[in-house]
C-alpha cells in the first residue's frame, strides 16, 4: 500500500510507515492511499470476530509494511485492561428507536482513545522499519480531546515528545484538567489566545516551514502528528463502524446485509470520514449524517456546495466541535473528485486565500446521495440530553446530543426508517456542567471534578475506573501564548533538550 498527497503529484508516494511518521504531506495536503483496497471485508464473517480481530483485519489492508507480529503486539497493548469495556466500543440498547455507539470507555473518556492508544506502538514500529534515528515530535492542535488522548498514549514513549496547543478558555474544565494532569517526561500542553482553527492553521504552517524543519533535522528531530490529519489515526477509526454493525447483528436487531445510518457529531471531519471509508470497504451504510453545532459551516456546505469559513465563530457547550475549517473534508473531496489533486489544490488555495470555495455539480451530486447534514443550537443540545434521559435514564454528552438531535430532525423530515447508530464520542462526565443543567433544569454550582461528583449524586450510578481516575490527577500551571509565538515556543522547548 502506497500513500500520496491530496494536492500533489502521484510520483511522490510513501509507504505506510513513512506516511504515519510524516503525518502531513510536504505540500500541505493530506496523505491518502494511492489506490483504496479493492476487496471488501467479509461482512458475513465479522460477527464471529472480536474488536481486536476486526482491527487486525483492517490494518493488514492498509499497513502491509508492518509484520503480523508488529500489528498483533500493537493491538494487544492498545486494547487491554485500560478500557472499561471488554467490547472496547460497546453499542447501547435502543433509546428513542436509535442506538448509541459508546466510544468513550478508554482512559481519557473520548473517542480519540480508540486510535491514540495504538498509534504510539505503530509509530515506534514505523521508526524501526524506516531505521530513523531522529526523535519524533508529535505536534498537535486540539479542541479538547485529541490533546489528552495523544499525551496519554505517548506518555514516556521512547523516542517521542508531544507538544499540544489548545484554545485558551475553549475546552471544558474536565478536558483542561486531563491535559494539565497527564504525567510523562515527554509531554507539554500550551494554551493559545485564539480558537482551534487558529491553532490548527499555525500547526499546519509549522509543519510546512522548510527552514524550521531543516533546523530540527540538524538537531535530530522531525515532526509527526496525532491529529486526524495523520492517516495512521484515521484508518484505525474505521474499525468501530464495523464493530457497531457486528454488535447489532449479534443482538438480532439487524441481519447481515441490512443497511444502517450513522449519525456523527462532526468537527474536523475525521470521524465521519472513517465511516465513509468503512462504506468503501463494503459496510452496508445508507446515509452518513453529518451533525454540527452552531459553527454550522458543514451544514451549509452540504446544503449549498459552498464551503465558507467567513462567519462568526461560536464557543458552544460542545467545544470539541467548535471548528470552522474541517481538514478531513479535503480527503473526502479528493476521493469524490476521482483523485483530482489539481482540483483539490485549487479548492484549498481558495479557502486559504479567499475564505471559501464552491464544489462542482458532479461532486455535489455524490454528496447528496451519501450524506445528510444538520445542526443543533446550544439550547437544543440541552433539550436533547433531557429528552433522552427522561425517556429511559440514558445519559449522553453534549456532542452526542448534537448528533442525536440532528438524527431526530432528519428522521422526521425524510421519513427514513433505516436503523440508525448515533456515534457517542465522549463520556457525559467530561461535560458535567452542561449535562447536570440538562437533567435537573438548574445550573450546577461548581465545575470540573466537583460538577462530576454533583452529576453522580443525581444519577446514582457508580463511576467506572477511568472516570474515578480523574480524581487522582494533580495539574500543572496553565501556560498561555499568542498563536504567533507557537513556533518560537516549540524551538525553546526543543533547544532545552538539544
Amino acid at each position: 500500500m502506497q500513500y500520496r498527497s491530496t494536492r500533489g503529484p502521484l510520483d511522490k508516494n510513501l509507504n505506510a510507515p513513512q506516511a504515519i511518521i510524516k503525518g502531513l504531506a510536504d505540500d500541505g495536503g493530506l496523505l491518502v492511499p494511492t489506490k483504496f483496497p479493492s476487496s471488501s471485508l467479509p461482512i458475513e464473517n465479522l460477527p464471529k470476530m472480536t474488536y481486536q480481530q476486526i482491527v487486525h483485519l483492517i490494518l493488514t489492508l492498509f499497513f502491509d509494511d508492518f509484520t503480523p507480529d508488529q500489528l498483533q503486539k500493537s493491538i494487544e497493548q492498545a486494547y487491554g485492561d485500560q478500557w472499561d469495556s471488554q467490547q472496547i466500543t460497546p453499542i447501547s440498547n435502543s433509546h428513542s428507536n436509535n442506538y448509541y455507539l459508546e466510544l468513550f470507555h478508554g482512559p481519557t473518556l473520548a473517542f480519540k482513545d480508540v486510535a491514540l492508544q495504538i498509534l504510539p506502538y505503530l509509530m515506534t514500529s514505523a521508526v524501526t522499519i524506516e531505521q530513523i534515528s531522529n526523535k519524533i515530535i508529535i505536534l498537535t492542535a486540539t479542541s479538547g480531546d485529541t490533546g489528552t488522548a495523544a499525551m496519554r498514549g505517548f506518555s514516556n514513549q521512547s523516542g517521542t515528545q508531544v507538544i499540544v496547543f489548545y484554545p485558551h478558555g475553549g475546552v471544558s474544565p474536565v478536558q483542561l484538567k486531563q491535559m494539565l494532569g497527564q504525567r510523562g517526561n515527554n509531554l507539554t500542553a500550551i494554551a493559545i489566545e485564539g480558537n482551534f482553527d487558529d491553532a490548527q492553521t499555525e500547526v499546519k504552517r509549522i509543519f510546512n516551514d522548510i527552514t524550521f524543519n531543516h533546523q530540527l533535522q540538524q538537531n535530530g528531530y522531525q515532526f509527526s502528528s496525532a491529529n486526524s490529519m495523520n492517516i495512521g489515526r484515521l484508518i484505525l477509526q474505521i474499525a468501530y463502524y464495523f464493530s457497531a454493525y457486528v454488535q447489532l447483528v449479534d443482538k438480532g436487531k439487524i441481519k447481515v446485509g441490512d443497511a444502517l445510518n450513522f449519525a456523527v457529531p462532526t468537527g474536523n471531519f475525521g470521524d465521519i470520514l472513517a465511516g465513509y471509508y468503512a462504506k468503501k470497504l463494503g459496510l452496508p451504510v445508507n446515509k452518513l449524517i453529518c451533525a454540527s453545532d452552531e459553527n454550522n459551516v458543514l451544514t451549509d456546505f452540504f446544503k449549498t456546495g459552498e464551503y465558507n469559513r467567513q462567519r462568526q465563530f461560536y464557543l458552544t457547550n460542545s467545544p470539541a466541535m467548535d471548528i470552522l475549517v474541517s481538514s478531513n473534508l479535503e480527503r473526502l473531496l479528493f476521493d469524490l473528485a476521482g483523485n483530482n489533486a489539481e482540483l483539490i489544490s485549487r479548492y484549498m488555495n481558495q479557502l486559504a486565500q479567499e475564505g471559501h470555495y464552491q464544489i462542482n455539480s458532479a461532486i455535489k451530486e455524490q454528496l447528496d446521495h451519501q450524506f445528510a447534514a444538520g445542526f443543533a443550537t446550544q439550547d437544543q443540545v440541552i433539550q436533547e440530553i433531557q429528552r433522552i434521559y427522561e425517556a429511559d435514564g440514558y445519559l449522553i454528552d453534549p456532542h452526542t446530543a448534537v448528533a442525536s438531535f440532528v438524527t431526530k430532525q432528519y428522521q422526521a423530515s425524510h421519513n427514513d426508517k433505516t436503523p440508525t447508530v448515533i456515534v457517542s464520542t465522549a463520556s457525559p462526565y467530561k461535560f458535567p456542567e452542561t449535562v447536570y443543567k440538562a437533567i435537573t433544569g438548574k445550573s450546577v454550582s461548581s465545575s470540573g471534578l466537583a460538577a462530576v461528583q454533583d452529576l453522580q449524586n443525581i444519577i446514582q450510578q457508580p463511576f467506572s475506573n477511568n472516570v474515578q481516575a480523574l480524581f487522582n490527577q494533580s495539574i500543572r500551571a496553565e501556560q498561555v501564548i499568542q498563536p504567533t509565538k507557537m513556533e518560537e515556543t516549540i524551538s525553546k522547548l526543543l533547544t532545552s533538550t538539544y
